[in-house]
C-alpha cells in the first residue's frame, strides 16, 4: 500500500532524512522506532506532504504521491493522527468528526462504526474537544482520521501522555483495524512494549537513516529494545 524509496529531506542545511526506505502492507502494522530527534516525525510529515522531500519517491497503492498536496493525499486515502492530537478545541466532538469528512460530500454521515470503536465519543458529541481528557482527545483524533475510510492510517506517538487503560483501548483498535485486511498502518511510537505488541514489521531509525528492520516477531531476538533505549 505504501512504498517509500530513497527519500532525502533537508531543513535548511541539515540533512534530516537520509535515503529512507519503508514499506507498509495491507493488514499489517509497520512500527517506526528511534530515539528523539532521529527524523521519525519528519518522515511522517513527508508522507503527508506537510514538508517537501528533496529526492526519492513515495507511492500509495502504486501511484506516486510525493508531488501531491496534503489534501490530495487525504483524498487518495491517507489518514493522519499527528503527535499532540491537534484536535479543534473550540469545536464539538461532532464537528471534529465532520472535519474528518472534509474530502467527502457534505451530506456524508459520520460512520456509526466510529462510535463502536470509541463508545465514549457518542456520549460526548456535543462537548467541546478542548474539554475532553487527553485520552479522550486521542480517541477523537484517531476517529477523525478514520472517518473518511483511509487505505493508509499514519499515527504519530498515539500513547504520548495517555493513561494506561486508554492505551490498551487504542492498541486493541489498531490491531482490529489491521486484522480486517483493508488498511495499512504506520505507527511511530516511543513506548516500546506497545510498539512490540502491535508490530508486524519494524523499522529503527537513527540520525535520519534506517539502521534496522524486520518482522515484529523478531524484535526481542534482535535486541531492538537496546537500539532505541535512551
Amino acid at each position: 500500500m505504501l512504498r517509500v524509496k530513497e527519500v532525502n529531506q533537508y531543513y535548511g542545511g541539515s540533512h534530516i532524512l537520509r535515503n529512507v526506505n519503508l514499506q507498509a502492507e495491507l493488514g499489517k502494522v509497520t512500527v517506526v522506532l528511534g530515539r528523539n530527534g532521529v527524523g521519525k516525525t519528519t518522515l511522517l510529515k513527508s508522507l503527508m506532504g506537510l514538508v517537501p522531500i528533496k529526492s526519492g519517491s513515495i507511492e500509495l497503492d502504486g501511484v506516486p504521491i510525493h508531488k501531491a498536496t496534503p489534501y490530495e493525499r487525504a483524498r487518495l486515502g491517507i489518514g493522519f493522527v499527528p503527535q499532540g492530537r491537534e484536535i479543534f478545541g473550540r469545536l464539538t466532538v461532532q464537528e471534529n468528526l465532520l472535519m474528518g469528512l472534509a474530502t467527502k460530500k457534505g451530506s456524508t454521515p459520520i460512520p456509526a462504526e466510529l462510535f463502536e470503536l470509541f463508545p465514549v465519543l457518542k456520549q460526548m458529541l456535543g462537548r467541546r474537544g478542548g474539554d475532553l481528557s487527553g485520552g479522550q482527545q486521542q480517541q477523537l483524533a484517531i476517529a477523525r482520521a478514520l472517518a473518511a475510510g483511509p487505505k493508509l492510517l499514519i499515527l504519530d506517538e498515539p500513547t504520548e501522555g495517555i493513561q494506561p487503560n486508554i492505551i490498551k483501548d487504542i492498541g486493541r483498535v489498531i490491531r482490529m483495524l489491521a486484522d480486517r485486511g483493508n488498511m495499512a498502518i504506520v505507527l511511530v511510537e516511543q513506548y516500546y512494549d506497545f510498539a512490540e505488541a502491535l508490530a508486524d514489521h519494524y523499522v529503527v531509525m537513527e540520525r535520519g537513516e534506517v539502521i534496522a528492520s524486520g518482522p515484529g516477531s523478531e524484535m526481542q531476538a534482535r535486541g531492538v529494545r537496546q537500539l532505541v533505549a535512551i
